[in-house]
């Protein structure tokens, strides 16, 4: 008997929805996108009003065959891809490739996967919108020729095997702003005075801490203030009391979600989006692509009760949030549990953790306001007149929504005010001691994940959909403009000056570190490069204002307010004649810049980006002649072609520096890739954390080598092979016949024996044994058995084994020949055994 077929995009939402509508209904997954344009050449026929030339991918040949074969056979094919232009473009392309009619087949849509929802898409199917499907077509299309067209220009004109993209280079060039912005940032110091007091508080004495009213730009000015505070008496002058209240923020949005998961859980965006993915296709949460705050009245409804029974009535306040965008889609909801009742869905703690706060927002959305109390107390000071000192606290007299929820800022917070001791006008308070810190104003803090996703919103570039995959790209190691990093600070003196309870004022000298940074965003030397490159050349393309326009343009598209081609022609010649142009005059992009002159060879020092990175040359080409070759040395972690000086690009050839011989070998020092090290013949030994390779004797060398060999030596022999120990990046390890074995915790490196040691060996021997090895060129190929079965490891590719659509047994797996596998990958990844150097050149 035939069923009707109900198409989703994937299988794990096809799971949940097929529980719901029972066995009339067979619900299957199109796993994505099953055309797409076509890669060998453009895709596109843009004489033909920009027409696009789709294929079915490689990898859904099989996927389209069966839904064919299930479609055929079905009474009614009904479409249920997600209610967004990705979505309707999925549901459009199943109609031209499996025969439907688009103006008559069966599309539903919902944003939650609930019994409810999908039985009232059901009862309420519509017709592909064709306005939304454009919308998808023309941004596809467009990115596609600025992509293609500004990749290849960037092959000729800075390095092969660069890309660009209409808002992937975008969201580089305000990485890199912000960059310059924090490097052109002048500190400037001042003094902060702060005042220690002992006031009663009942039978106990407390610390009361004050905060001069006005700041001291120079040394001398905050210590004239303290010498005039010397014997001074001190009184309470004022009291202020303001209650203010603080109200919930919003639910959540695809933004506002994937910033607090960054502040809040430290995850990605891509982290989030995965995460996020899977609790709504589970059915635990309303769709993740939003940008409207709206809830629907049955949800409002829903909260308010579960606030009343865990809280009381009294934390109840229903409330409508209306999302100040144009574009947002008000119709839609904001990120929410589909049953507010449930506070825990899944064991997987990624999940879990999200839809923890996907759980708080919601609720706290929907909680009454907090109620604070702010006292603020006016100290006087007898031999000080105008500046006076404020110390300030803060009692939360009704917690409200602060019960379940309060928002994480980008900014770091200021510090917490607690609440004041009783305190009366007049009062004379005892001093303790006063001090003038000096402070640093601080340059703009780098964008983290999250910021950066926040300023894509306020901009106006991207859409909810956009942010995850243009932050993954633009972090891509083969591109390498944007990397996150955590780095260190530097030391940075500071002065303080002290008046004690004798009326003595002690100066003292302090350092602190500045500068360190944590998971925060930082373009690479060829990300400044090429943003500077297309800012000269395409100034209109890196627009911010622009590119926000050209998603306004989308966005009529989707309401049909604008013809999709008419619009690729106005922007797309006009930007073809500038590739054509620039492709024609432009100079090819090195960053160039010299630095100075050598003191010892009296050649020109300069720094540019070279083929495999940036680098400092002594010697230009002019003065070197015909025989002469210059000097290079690679930059160091952290420097930048853009603020490398004279001296430090210098102190880059004083390595590798040689510092004796020990047992015959020439012991020499170095930097690598990580970090400093110095070589005992085929032997590496690494600097501990904070060495100076330029300082460091022979005799310390010496030590760590011996250190290292005391380390590494054989703590017991195993069938004639010794085993040895170390820990690394991943923990503590031994090490027997080249093979790297992790210790379990249940084990301790130091208490190891022989018996527990051999155990680990033939576990991990039984594990490699099932590991089959094949080799293209330079790179493995690997044949794994893993929890789901026997799969195909190539490169950062795993591709499941299957044969006449059946997984093979791990025997199988294990007769397969290399040409087999070879045909395998291919379909799967079509350009896999292309020649990189090849494909360069195109």
């Amino acid at each position: 008997m035939s069923k009707n077929l109900v198409i989703v995009e994937s299988p794990a939402k096809a799971k949940t929805i097929e529980k719901i509508l029972g066995s009339d209904f067979l619900v299957t997954s199109s796993m994505g996108h099953i055309r797409d344009l076509e890669k060998g050449d453009l895709g596109i026929d843009i004489k033909n009003n920009f027409k696009p030339n789709y294929i079915v991918t490689p990898d859904k040949t099989r996927t389209v065959k069966d839904l064919k074969a299930l479609a055929k056979s079905a009474s009614e094919v009904w479409l249920a891809t997600d209610e967004d232009r990705e979505g309707e473009a999925i549901s459009w392309h199943l109609c031209k490739v499996l025969g439907l009619d688009e103006r008559i087949t069966k599309r539903i849509v919902f944003h939650e996967i609930t019994k409810p929802a999908i039985l009232k898409a059901v009862q309420n199917p519509r017709t592909i919108d064709l306005a939304l499907v454009d919308a998808q077509q023309a941004r596809r299309v467009l990115d596609r020729l600025v992509g293609y067209e500004l990749s290849e220009l960037l092959w000729k004109k800075v390095k092969g095997g660069l890309s660009a993209g209409r808002v992937q280079s975008v969201a580089v060039k305000l990485v890199v702003e912000k960059e310059r912005e924090i490097q052109n940032f002048k500190t400037k110091p001042f003094f902060k005075v702060e005042a220690l007091f002992t006031v009663p508080n009942g039978e106990r004495k407390v610390i009361l801490k004050a905060e001069a009213s006005e700041r001291f730009e120079k040394e001398s000015g905050a210590e004239d203030f303290l010498k005039r505070c010397i014997g001074a008496n001190y009184a309470i002058e004022k009291i202020e009391v303001k209650p203010f209240k603080r109200k919930p923020t919003a639910p959540f949005t695809t933004s506002t979600l994937q910033q607090e998961a960054s502040r809040k859980l430290g995850f990605s965006v891509n982290r989030t989006m995965q995460n996020a993915q899977r609790l709504y296709e589970q059915g635990h949460i309303t769709y993740m692509r939003t940008d409207s705050t709206n809830l629907s009245e049955l949800a409002i409804a829903s909260i308010a009760a579960e606030v009343e029974k865990a809280y009381g009535k009294n934390y109840v306040q229903t409330r409508r949030f209306k999302t100040n965008k144009e574009s947002a889609q008000e119709a839609h909801e904001a990120i929410r549990p589909t049953y507010i009742e449930n506070r825990t869905v899944t064991q997987d703690r990624d999940q879990q953790r999200l839809y923890e706060l996907i759980w708080k927002r919601s609720i706290a959305s929907q909680m009454a306001d907090a109620e604070l109390e702010r006292t603020t107390v006016d100290i006087a000071i007898s031999t000080v007149k105008g500046t006076r000192l404020v110390a300030e606290g803060e009692v939360i007299k009704f917690d409200g929504f602060l019960k379940v929820y309060l928002e994480s800022k980008d900014e770091e917070e200021e510090e917490a005010k607690g609440m004041l001791p009783p305190l009366k006008v007049g009062q004379l308070i005892d001093f303790n001691e006063m001090t003038a810190t000096e402070r640093f104003s601080r340059p703009p803090a780098r964008f983290t994940e999250a910021s950066l996703v926040k300023q894509l919103e306020e901009q106006g570039i991207g859409r909810p959909s956009t942010y995850a995959p243009t932050i993954s790209k633009i972090m891509e190691e083969n591109r390498g403009y944007v990397i996150k990093e955590t780095r260190d600070g530097v030391a940075r003196a500071f002065t303080v000056l002290t008046l004690d309870k004798k009326g003595q004022i002690i100066k003292k000298a302090s350092s602190e570190m500045t500068g360190a940074a944590k998971n925060h965003l930082f373009p690479t030397d060829m990300g400044m490069l090429v943003v500077d490159f297309l800012d000269k050349h395409f100034d209109k393309i890196m627009n911010y204002g622009f590119t926000a326009d050209i998603e306004k343009q989308f966005d009529d598209i989707a309401d049909g307010k604008r013809n999709w081609a008419e619009m690729m022609a106005k922007f797309y010649f006009p930007f073809h004649s500038d590739v054509e142009r620039t492709t024609a005059d432009a100079d090819r992009a090195s960053g160039e810049r010299t630095l100075g002159i050598d003191p010892i060879s009296g050649k020109t020092v300069l720094v540019r980006m070279a083929k495999y990175g940036p680098v400092v040359q002594i010697g230009a080409s002019e003065e070197l002649g015909e025989a002469g070759k210059p000097q290079y040395a690679n930059l160091k972690p952290g420097q930048s072609l853009e603020t490398l000086t004279l001296e430090d690009g210098l102190k880059l050839f004083e390595l590798p520096r040689t510092l004796g011989k020990h047992a015959d070998y020439d012991v020499i020092v170095n930097a690598g890739r990580f970090g400093p090290y110095a070589k005992f013949g085929d032997v590496f030994v690494s600097l501990p954390k904070g060495a100076d390779p330029m300082t460091i004797t022979l005799q310390e060398a010496v030590e760590l080598y011996q250190a290292k060999q005391k380390a590494e030596a054989p703590i017991f022999i195993y069938q004639d092979k010794p085993i040895t120990k170390g820990t690394g990046r991943f923990g503590p390890f031994i090490k027997w016949n080249d093979m790297f074995i992790n210790i379990p915790k249940k084990y301790s490196l130091e208490t190891l024996t022989m018996e527990q040691a051999a155990e680990l060996i033939e576990a991990k021997t039984e594990k490699e044994s099932n590991r089959y090895i094949h080799h293209w060129e330079a790179e493995k190929i690997m044949v794994e058995n893993g929890r789901w079965g026997p799969f195909i490891r190539f490169g950062k590719s795993m591709i499941t084994l299957k044969k006449d659509g059946k997984k093979l047994t791990n025997e199988e797996a294990a007769l397969l020949t290399l040409p087999e596998v070879k045909k395998m990958i291919e379909a799967e990844i079509p350009d896999a055994f292309v020649k990189k150097p090849a494909k360069a050149k195109k």
